[in-house]
């Protein structure tokens, strides 16, 4: 991989990790037309961890806050009053967030391998769900739900199935999140935040995971996935990483305001769009 390929794909993964296109699809789409086939592992791991430190720079107040409010003691006990309406919002939010991992941790731990060795590398299935996510997004526009004030550990739940159907390439997991999040009547105002910041555990721990195969693959990894393997020049990584950063950070600046707007049509166009493409190519 050249330092040029890895701008480019560094700029797709930044870019379509916040929006909701698809950031594992539109790598497989880039990847095809480059027509790179060797180092993918290392440099996917590489433009993962920049996006996740993109969202915790640009999301860095809310982070603080939320942290800071975590560590507070909780309300005095009452008569009548449940332990969840002792806690404070911050609290909540971050129980919120656990849950909301629960579904993606399950998939990710038990049947991301499977996953990845059927669906990875074909268009087909990147188009089939690119055209899956425009729907979800299209419906969003359609479909307005009287909005609730706050999220619910049910809806947070849900949310989190969403994202962990999402590990099939080319179903957003932005999109995914935000749109099932919109569609049950939670507050779009708060809705991508908690979108970003519930996938940073998440990306985290699939980069960890992701770790063992780069640092001590196995025979049965080598056998399969020896291309993944071979290395990438270090100038390629930082050149992919910086310019998945800083994208990334633009990218989750602007996805935050398109949200409040909830002008997720556009989107939902486009992906329908690539969705054919991908179809017509493969």
């Amino acid at each position: 991989m050249s330092e040029i390929e890895a701008l480019i794909l560094g700029l797709v993964q930044g870019l379509t990790e916040f929006l909701p296109v698809s950031s594992s699809g539109h790598l497989q789409i880039g990847q095809h037309f480059m027509n790179i086939n060797e180092g993918g592992l290392t440099f996917d791991v590489t433009v993962h961890v920049a996006t996740v430190l993109a969202t915790l720079v640009i999301l860095r107040k809310e982070i603080l806050e939320i942290i800071k409010g975590f560590f507070k003691p909780l309300a005095p006990a009452e008569e009548g009053v449940s332990l969840w309406h002792r806690l404070n919002d911050h609290q909540r939010y971050v129980i919120l967030i656990v849950i909301s991992m629960i579904p993606v941790g399950i998939v990710g731990l038990c049947f991301k391998d499977y996953v990845e060795a059927i669906f990875e590398g074909s268009l087909v299935v990147v188009g089939c769900c690119l055209i899956v996510t425009s729907i979800l997004l299209a419906l969003t526009h359609f479909y307005r739900p009287q909005e609730k004030e706050n999220i619910s550990p049910l809806h947070a739940f849900i949310i989190g199935i969403a994202q962990a159907v999402a590990v099939l390439p080319g179903l957003s997991r932005s999109g995914s999140t935000i749109a099932t999040g919109l569609l049950l009547g939670n507050k779009k105002e708060s809705l991508a935040q908690f979108s970003f910041l519930m996938v940073i555990p998440p990306i985290l721990g699939e980069a960890l995971l992701e770790l063992r195969h780069i640092i001590a693959p196995s025979q049965e990894y080598l056998a399969e996935h020896a291309a993944d393997l071979v290395s990438i020049p270090t100038t390629a990584l930082l050149t992919g990483f910086i310019a998945a950063f800083v994208s990334g950070c633009f990218a989750c600046k602007w996805m935050i305001q398109m949200v409040k707007k909830c002008k997720l049509i556009y989107f939902a166009i486009y992906c329908f769009i690539m969705g054919i493409v991908c179809m017509v190519i493969a």
